[in-house]
């Protein structure tokens, strides 16, 4: 089963990095976001990846193709008989990647439209987004989806908030929980998978986001599950979610490393 990821975004609420790379570019640790989410998925086994490029897309293809040689030591000779040898391997040495052009300015549903292409004869792809991370359990994730048969499961998850948050009795706060994480409710947290007939649902519109009309008549035809998710998720928004999973990843057991 295939990975499809958007990365085509123009990530306007982190203009301070977006100006100058695409937001799945914006690094943890050293090492683009991106490449986190592709290591979730790869722990579990699925090294097949489609990437929806858009906004500044040249560099998303540029860290590809120079992956070889930037994450391995190498010889080079410069005579006549030039050539390069690598002298490791990396544990990527088995991923395929596609790196697609879907428009600078195209909304999500047009993206995945136009990658219908690259699946092959693949029944189900999974699809999420280039700023989330998470610990999700993709085996179960994609269990879930085929007991129930329908055409799309979306992973629901529960967001930390932004503030405070204030127990109070009356006037007078009991307890106070710094930045804790919602427990009423589900949203969207990417890490879908979907049926092939999802793209009865979606248009060639480049204005279509697939969180509207196709999410929408999805829910109406009663055809969208949600996988319930606990656990870790953190989406990367603002310049402060940059910072805060730059602090996780310092720490002995990032939340969202669940490959060793």
């Amino acid at each position: 089963m295939k990975v499809v990821i958007l990365a085509g975004g123009m990530g306007t609420r982190l203009r301070e990095e977006t100006e100058f790379r695409p937001k799945p570019m914006v690094e943890i640790g050293g090492i683009p976001i991106l490449w986190h989410i592709m290591k979730i998925y790869s722990h579990y086994g699925f090294k097949e990846f489609i990437l929806c490029l858009g906004y500044k897309g040249e560099s998303i293809r540029r860290y590809f193709l120079d992956y070889h040689l930037m994450n391995c030591d190498i010889t080079l000779s410069l005579g006549s008989e030039r050539g390069v040898q690598l002298h490791h391997f990396h544990e990527e040495m088995d991923w395929k990647v596609t790196l697609a052009d879907t428009g600078a300015k195209s909304q999500t549903g047009f993206r995945i439209k136009q990658i219908e292409k690259y699946l092959g004869d693949d029944k189900d792809f999974m699809l999420t987004y280039g700023d989330g991370v998470a610990d999700v359990d993709i085996h179960k994730l994609i269990d879930f989806h085929r007991q129930h048969g329908r055409v799309a499961t979306v992973t629901g998850v529960h967001p930390a908030s932004r503030w405070g948050e204030l127990l109070v009795d009356g006037d007078e706060v009991q307890q106070f929980r710094e930045k804790p994480q919602l427990n009423e409710g589900v949203i969207n947290g990417g890490f879908f998978v979907l049926d092939r007939r999802v793209f009865d649902y979606i248009d060639d519109n480049p204005d279509m986001p697939f969180e509207r009309e196709p999410m929408g008549k999805l829910a109406e035809d009663r055809q969208l599950m949600v996988y319930r998710h606990d656990g870790f998720w953190y989406a990367m928004d603002t310049l402060r979610d940059t910072t805060l999973l730059n602090e996780m990843w310092k720490s002995p057991a990032p939340p969202w490393k669940v490959w060793s």
